[in-house]
């Protein structure tokens, strides 16, 4: 049998692109004889005619499957419900704005089959504006730096993963994944290839600062206790030099008879930064708990509210709560 692989791109609003990355990905393979494939679409329920189109796509080629979801449930789980629903020996990730090549596809293959079981593009270059670009590349390697596990520095979405990843992925039941620290977490044999990020031809980002903060706070949290630990250690500091200044005011005072002056400003300052302090890293504190709480209320996320052409899966037994 031809090795299959699962193509799996995400969409939310994306009207302008989901046909020319249909046709990218079959131009691609056009050029793969020897291999069998799907694409997997996740619409997470766009607003615009993403999923009418996707209709007529699936409609026309039962290679395509499409999975909507009953509200957006955020990027990192539509990707995770992909990943899950995926039959391919392999998986290949792309966003729908083709900013990752998918000629680049056949390169990621070869190094599969050298033996590495995740193949990962790492962004030379990007189409950013400076300042965006400046802090992608400084998160990276910020959170490499807190992180307990290697994360690949400057890696985006764009990566192949073997089978063997993609059936622990099935085991994940996580609230707020963070996919990118997860599966190189998962270690194997991972391998990076850099390339130039290509400019989004049609369309808006769907990727605002304020769901890249978001993301950023989850890669953080997600595989660091490090934030905890600066609270834990900047409280002894704290401690500590409260507790000598509370000795070399007694040693004035009683020993050599300082007639301290009332501190009103100082004692003013100290409280404030100690309630500063507090107010910080009861916030940290608070968003581990959250995620401990989100994950403990064990809620059906995300929900499909449509499924197309799932019959038409060549591996393993089709069963939607396999998704979840």
């Amino acid at each position: 049998m031809k090795p299959l692989i699962s193509v799996l791109i995400p969409a939310f609003n994306e009207e302008a692109n989901v046909r020319r990355a249909y046709a990218a990905i079959v131009e691609t393979f056009s050029d793969l004889p020897g291999y069998n494939y799907e694409i997997i679409f996740t619409d997470n329920h766009s607003t615009d005619r993403t999923f009418q189109i996707l209709q007529e796509i699936a409609r026309e080629d039962r290679r395509v499957r499409v999975i909507r979801f009953s509200r957006n449930v955020g990027y990192q789980h539509s990707l995770l419900v992909a990943y899950k629903a995926a039959s391919g020996d392999c998986s290949v990730q792309i966003d729908c704005d083709l900013q990752d090549p998918p000629q680049l596809i056949p390169q990621m293959i070869a190094l599969w089959h050298q033996g590495h079981q995740v193949v990962y593009g790492v962004r030379r270059s990007l189409t950013d504006g400076w300042f965006t670009a400046l802090i992608r590349r400084r998160f990276y390697r910020f959170i490499n730096a807190l992180s307990e596990d290697e994360l690949p520095l400057n890696a985006g979405e764009f990566r192949l993963v073997d089978r063997r990843v993609l059936d622990e992925l099935r085991r994940v039941d996580d609230t707020s994944p963070y996919l990118r620290g997860l599966i190189s977490a998962m270690g194997f044999s991972q391998i990076g290839f850099e390339y130039d990020r290509q400019a989004r031809v049609a369309g808006e980002s769907k990727f605002p600062f304020r769901a890249m903060f978001a993301l950023a706070v989850d890669g953080i949290l997600n595989h660091s206790l490090i934030p905890l630990r600066i609270a834990s250690i900047t409280s002894l500091i704290m401690g500590t030099a409260t507790f000598l200044l509370l000795v070399g005011y007694f040693i004035g005072k009683l020993i050599f008879g300082q007639d301290w002056p009332a501190g009103f400003a100082t004692t003013t300052i100290l409280i404030l930064l100690s309630i500063t302090l507090n107010a910080i890293f009861l916030g940290i504190i608070g968003e581990y708990i959250g995620r401990i709480f989100m994950q403990s209320k064990r809620r059906p996320t995300p929900i499909i509210e449509a499924s197309l052409n799932d019959e038409y899966r060549p591996r393993h037994e089709r069963a939607a709560s396999r998704y979840q």
